[in-house]
């Protein structure tokens, strides 16, 4: 079910940044504080993978191959769910996937979709 709106992605050097926004403009705050959130990503010929979660209490989890790197927030003000993408690689080319869920306890969302951002990032 796509319902989130990504914004953000883009093309940039190795070691830039690109930070992500994500938000649902049907939900109130109190439905947004209430869900869990992440971040997938799928390179061509790759799977979907998970690349950074937050549950509705604020536990967070990271891919190992972006910890350090990436930083995913919300902010409740905005119902906007971001990831903040520093010391880009190559490697971290891909579409990438907001998702959302009822169950705030979950660290991989899977029950809305966005429809997906373009990152770049050339050597």
């Amino acid at each position: 079910q796509v319902q989130l709106v990504e914004s953000g992605g883009g093309l940039v050097q190795a070691g830039g940044s690109l930070r992500l926004s994500c938000k649902d403009p049907r939900i109130i705050l109190s439905t947004f504080w209430a869900r869990a959130w992440a971040w997938y990503r799928q390179a061509p010929g790759k799977e979907r993978e998970v690349v950074a979660a937050i549950t509705s209490g604020g536990d967070i989890t990271y891919a190992d191959s972006v910890k350090g790197r990436f930083t995913i927030s919300k902010d409740n003000a905005r119902k906007t769910v971001y990831l903040q993408m520093n010391s880009l690689k190559p490697e971290d080319t891909a579409v990438y996937y907001c998702a959302a869920d009822r169950d705030g306890t979950s660290v991989l969302p899977t029950g809305f979709w966005g429809q997906g951002t373009q990152v770049t990032v050339s050597s």
